[in-house]
């Protein structure tokens, strides 16, 4: 995707190439110390996880959004630099693909997972299930060859600071329904731009 479609984009998305571009000495390190790109993968689930552990065991506060903000955005540059990592090192494959994917949900599960100790866990599960469906749509775009739709207003960097902002003044089952509510608004956007990109490919 380009500069023009990334800012099309919306949100925090189109932020996406600058902080790539801040990432870079990392991607370079990384490569030239041959790490595996599904190493990293799971090493951003990891970040997921404890940002998730830190979610459920710190008490809401300036710290404890400190904390899990970094690990959020760990995570996130785990998952830039995973793919990144493959191509530039020649090492992307099909089923890497398909891990970067499943890696990329688990972590955001796992983040979420802590609220269970915060919130009912009806409320999480539902803000779970939505936070799935705008890359459920995006995954279906791609399989019709309509090309892989990102941003919109709750997208993944969002959902993540909503978390942090959970973990620094609290109020969890507010913030679980704006991400819920942002996920399913963001999915029916990008149901729309994919709809707009089929009538454009007639």
């Amino acid at each position: 995707m380009n500069m023009n479609s990334r800012a099309a984009a919306g949100g925090l998305y189109s932020f996406k190439s600058w902080y790539a571009g801040r990432l870079a000495p990392v991607r370079r390190g990384l490569v030239a110390a041959h790490v595996p790109p599904a190493a990293i993968t799971v090493t951003g689930i990891a970040f997921g996880a404890g940002a998730g552990a830190a979610l459920a065991l710190l008490r809401p506060g300036p710290a404890a959004g400190a904390v899990v903000a970094v690990l959020l955005a760990a995570r996130l540059a785990c998952a830039n630099l995973d793919g990144g990592v493959a191509r530039d090192g020649g090492r992307a494959t099909r089923f890497g693909s398909v891990l970067n994917e499943v890696g990329d949900r688990a972590a955001e599960l796992a983040a979420l997972a802590g609220c269970l100790a915060l919130a009912p866990a009806a409320l999480v599960l539902a803000a779970a299930l939505a936070a799935t469906l705008p890359s459920w749509v995006a995954l279906a775009g791609a399989a019709a060859g309509l090309g892989r739709i990102q941003g919109g207003p709750v997208g993944k960097t969002e959902r993540c600071l909503l978390l942090a902002l959970v973990a620094a003044i609290g109020f969890p089952a507010v913030f679980l329904w704006v991400l819920a509510a942002g996920s399913g608004l963001t999915a029916l956007v990008r149901l729309a731009r994919l709809a707009r990109a089929a009538r454009g490919a007639r």
